[in-house]
């Protein structure tokens, strides 16, 4: 899953209406310059790929008052949006995505209603002790690692991972049950406004 499209489709559509400067600023106040691959030049291709694939919609708007080419605005599109909530929902259910597709989901987990967010993630769940199964099938954690050479290590690290995986999901699930943040349909936030920081959903 390209966490880059997520990242860049739901900050248009957070604004209504935006131009790359704006997309590139938003991307760096919540830290996405470090956990992801949202370079200058990666936001300004996706915002042109996306706009060509009909996600987007460019609009060219008049120049500054200090000169330059006019700039180009981009809206989302009714397409953009089954493609953005399509990518947000995969990232919040897969066990197996990279830290920056989950990161990224995490950050637009408040565009879904709460009910739906608690059920994405309690899959998630589920397919992390699916994952967990599947490799004790194969390694007991009991027995250690050592029982397979230093390749048991491997074994080791993906219990590890599906262990913390799934408990730090279980932690954000009660925390969203017991009423935290802010989800939709529950308070109309104003379509500028920067969404939180992930680091902030994640204490």
């Amino acid at each position: 899953m390209s966490a880059i499209r997520l990242l860049v489709l739901g900050a248009v559509r957070q604004r209504g209406r935006a131009h790359g400067y704006q997309v590139r600023n938003d991307l760096e106040h919540w830290g996405a310059h470090e956990w992801s691959n949202t370079k200058p030049g990666s936001i300004y291709h996706a915002l042109k790929q996306m706009a060509k694939q009909g996600l987007l919609v460019a609009r060219e708007v008049a120049p500054s008052t200090v000169g330059g080419p006019p700039r180009t605005e981009y809206e989302i599109t009714d397409r953009g949006t089954q493609e953005f909530l399509a990518l947000l929902r995969e990232a919040l259910v897969s066990h197996d995505e990279k830290m920056d597709a989950l990161s990224a989901g995490i950050g637009f987990i408040v565009h879904l209603p709460r009910e739906e967010a608690v059920a994405l993630l309690k899959k998630r769940v589920e397919r992390l002790e699916e994952w967990r199964r599947s490799v004790t099938d194969y390694y007991a954690p009991e027995g250690g690692p050592g029982q397979f050479g230093h390749i048991g290590e491997i074994m080791h690290l993906w219990v590890h991972s599906a262990d913390a995986g799934a408990e730090w999901t279980r932690g954000l699930i009660d925390r969203i049950e017991n009423g935290a943040y802010v989800f939709e349909g529950e308070e109309r936030v104003h379509a500028s406004t920067p969404a939180p920081p992930v680091s902030s959903l994640e204490s």
